[in-house]
């Protein structure tokens, strides 16, 4: 099984790992700081780093359904690593911290609507949430202030774990309704927004919420009987 490094520091740009599978197209670590595609948040980029120097362009990072291997995507005519190989993992930063900074927000967002989650996505410039809601009127500008003002507070963000048999005796912690935390492995990782915010999540977060940056509550959408999606932006790239 490959060590993930980004569960217990996401600030972490780059590792030292060790090839223990590869096949064309894809490479498997003995530990990697890249994030694999989960829970709404995409895969990490980046590049695989040779003794030599020489460079492999990381494509993306996913998670094989069947095995549940962590597979780093490279290019298909990639001459294949042989196992045992050091290389240094190193992420696309940029495009990381936009992820962790709307994944954080994103888990904002939920306190402030209050509601069951049904679905949600984010990139490097805007994120959004479902929410299972009746009929009824969502303030936008309401929504986005109350957001804004939760980044200005500036909290810290932190992570711990639970057994599975502690998330099962508290069910309150899920608010996601379609997917739910894996379980299965012993242990459940939560993230904790100080006074704020307490549910499950594998993703990487910022450490305080002012590194979010204002928002824009850009859309609210009926997208159905009981189902309303809420796409934020950073103010930045509006």
């Amino acid at each position: 099984m490959t060590e993930l490094l980004f569960s217990e520091d996401s600030y972490l740009t780059s590792c030292k790992a060790r090839v223990i599978a590869a096949v064309t197209g894809a490479i498997q670590f003995d530990r990697t700081v890249s994030y694999f595609t989960s829970g709404g948040q995409p895969g990490d980029h980046g590049s695989l780093q040779l003794a030599d120097t020489s460079e492999i362009t990381i494509e993306n990072t996913v998670k094989d359904k069947e095995t549940g291997n962590i597979l780093h995507l490279v290019p298909e005519d990639t001459p294949l690593l042989s196992v045992g190989t050091e290389v240094t993992i190193k992420i696309d930063w940029e495009r990381r911290h936009k992820h962790m900074r709307m994944h954080t927000c994103l888990h904002l967002l939920s306190a402030v609507v209050g509601a069951p989650v049904t679905g949600g996505q984010l990139w490097t410039d805007k994120g959004r949430l479902d929410f299972d809601l009746p009929e009824t009127s969502l303030n936008k500008v309401d929504i986005e202030a109350r957001l804004n003002e939760l980044i200005v507070r500036d909290v810290p963000t932190s992570t711990r774990w639970i057994t599975d048999e502690e998330l099962e005796a508290q069910p309150e912690l899920v608010r996601t309704m379609m997917v739910k935390p894996p379980t299965g492995e012993g242990r459940v990782r939560l993230l904790n927004i100080e006074n704020i915010d307490l549910q499950p999540c594998g993703g990487t977060h910022v450490a305080r919420t002012g590194e979010i940056g204002q928002v824009v509550v850009r859309k609210i959408e009926n997208k159905g009987r009981h189902h309303r999606r809420i796409i934020i932006n950073f103010k930045e790239t509006v």
